[in-house]
């Protein structure tokens, strides 16, 4: 099952029974919008409720005042005469629209009441002490003979006499509480629609966010995004290649162990938050961010080592719309002696196979050679055919064994030496040649790379000649360098294009595949601090001559 369809097996199976998030942002919006248009609703209706019965209180409490001075009214309680009271303040009670004014005596007993019939009987509420015994103004809310009311308390002085004021009676003025439940109900209903208006402009906004997040975190979901978050951190812990992401800034985002280990620095230490600058000054990652264009494969030089490295622009375009914009850059890098040893072992396989190819192929060849002249009974052809075969061959095994011990570097001229033989040309190899005094530090892979190449490309060189048929390889070890000589009698090299046939994919030779093993051998060269020269011979082929010193110079950090 591929990667693909598994996540989206575990999407399914892991969220089947959960809410997503555009779900879980519509609930959370909307019930948020709900309760706080209800928790301001009710808040706002108490304040208007307790304003209302504030401005009605003050309000009964400002006609009382001005029932309470009117001569009708003091006169009317002094003669204990309710005709002089009653229709006086009906009058006033009509104008103004109150729900009652009562006029009581100092005990309490009604002289004025909307309800004639109630005339003679004693307030009621419980509320009048103050003003009776007091001769205070106040508001107050009792429930009367009408019902729960907020009303407006004002005693009634007798007229002055001497300088004395007694109190001869009580103006009560009220509003009846239900008219304030009603003013409330008419404010609630236009709460309760703006509240579900609330609710409604929640629910549109909740989708519009929870779509644009959804498209910035590409329709995954937040558990979704937790996991990979983890996948992630443990898939760049456990790759070998160093990892460092960083911001517009400069600043380091994300590093894995390996980048760790490559700059030469403490497992424990941490690069996060700190500028790619400390490290290296002059990091190619800045040059990715202005340009917006990836730098691969090349070769550089961190924690003083060598390395392969890839660098390559992050760009961000979450709104779908206009350019993508870059966010950062991450590189990739690996040592490039880990690259390079592989490379090395390929190429030894390589030789290894195209050696028991070619041995193979002629040895294929001289037996059929062999069993034909067997056949036609020329029995002394075959023998001497055999004779001369293992003579050439026990005499270059010979050689080899003497002049050039090392295994890897004998088996490459051995490969190389029936490779030429299948092609019909002849290798030979300098009778005085030797290569006895290897370091044993020296990489022989880079050897084996060198001298393969050099001599693929005598052949080549060789074959394109067409009557050409000798290649000379020739080997010193005298001195403090290592000597390879290699001479091929093909049409020669341009002196003018020396200088660019090391470099990758650059050749003198027509068609496809070319221009690859000369930029080996400079790439080895250069590990190995070893020169190269491409000399012309006389009448026409090339000498090249390789150096390679027996002491490798360490590179400072």
């Amino acid at each position: 099952m591929s990667s693909i369809a598994r996540l989206s097996l575990s999407r399914s199976l892991s969220f089947s029974f959960r809410l997503n998030l555009q779900a879980r942002m519509l609930i959370l919006l909307g019930g948020f919008a709900l309760l706080l248009t209800l928790t301001m609703g009710t808040v706002s209706l108490n304040f208007i409720a307790q304003t209302l019965e504030t401005q009605m209180g003050q309000q009964a409490l400002d006609v009382a005042r001005a029932v309470a001075r009117l001569p009708q009214i003091q006169e009317g309680l002094e003669e204990k005469d309710s005709r002089k009271i009653q229709p006086l303040v009906e009058e006033v009670r009509s104008a103004i629209g109150a729900r009652f004014i009562v006029v009581g005596d100092e005990n309490g007993v009604r002289f004025a009441h909307p309800l004639p019939d109630r005339i003679g009987k004693k307030m009621v509420g419980g509320d009048n002490a103050r003003a009776l015994e007091l001769g205070e103004e106040y508001v107050s809310k009792a429930v009367g003979s009408l019902g729960p009311s907020v009303r407006g308390k004002v005693p009634v002085f007798s007229t002055d006499q001497g300088g004395s004021r007694k109190v001869i009676g009580i103006i009560s003025v009220g509003y009846m509480l239900n008219q304030v439940d009603q003013v409330v109900g008419h404010y609630q209903a236009g709460i309760w629609w703006f509240s579900a208006a609330t609710v409604l402009v929640s629910l549109f906004l909740a989708k519009l966010i929870s779509d644009y997040f959804k498209r910035a975190i590409f329709g995954f979901e937040p558990e979704e995004i937790a996991r990979l978050f983890q996948e992630r951190n443990a898939t760049l812990q456990s790759v070998r290649e160093g990892i460092i992401a960083i911001n517009p800034q400069g600043d380091i985002t994300t590093f894995n162990e390996a980048a760790l280990n490559i700059f030469g620095l403490d497992p424990r230490e941490s690069m996060l938050g700190r500028n790619i600058r400390d490290f290296q000054a002059n990091s190619d990652l800045l040059q990715v961010i202005q340009t917006g264009k990836p730098i691969l494969d090349k070769e550089d030089i961190v924690g003083g080592q060598r390395v392969l490295v890839n660098r390559i622009p992050l760009f961000q375009n979450a709104s779908g719309y206009g350019p993508e914009k870059v966010i950062g850059a991450v590189s990739s890098f690996r040592l490039k002696d880990e690259l390079d040893r592989m490379t090395d072992q390929l190429n030894r396989m390589q030789i290894y196979a195209d050696t028991l190819r070619s041995q193979a192929h002629e040895y294929s060849n001289k037996l059929h050679t062999i069993a034909g002249l067997i056949q036609i009974g020329a029995t002394d052809q075959a023998i001497e055919l055999i004779g001369q075969e293992t003579r050439d061959h026990q005499t270059l095994l010979h050689f080899l064994l003497t002049a050039v011990p090392d295994p890897v570097l004998s088996g490459c001229i051995l490969g190389k030496y029936n490779r030429a033989r299948e092609l019909g040309l002849i290798l030979e190899v300098d009778p005085e040649s030797q290569m006895q005094d290897l370091p044993d530090d020296l990489p022989r892979e880079l050897l084996v790379t060198i001298l393969a190449n050099l001599l693929d490309n005598a052949m080549d060189a060789s074959l394109v000649a067409g009557n050409a048929k000798h290649i000379r390889l020739s080997m010193t070890d005298l001195g403090n360098d290592l000597i390879f000589e290699v001479e091929d009698e093909g049409e020669g090299v341009d002196p003018e294009q020396t200088d660019i046939l090391f470099s990758k994919g650059v050749s003198s030779k027509l068609g496809e595949n070319h221009g690859y093993g000369l930029y080996l051998v400079a790439q080895a060269l250069k590990r190995l601090q070893g020169e190269i020269a491409l000399e012309p011979l006389e009448p026409k082929g090339t000498r090249a001559v390789v150096y390679v010193p027996k002491q490798v110079v360490k590179p400072e950090a």
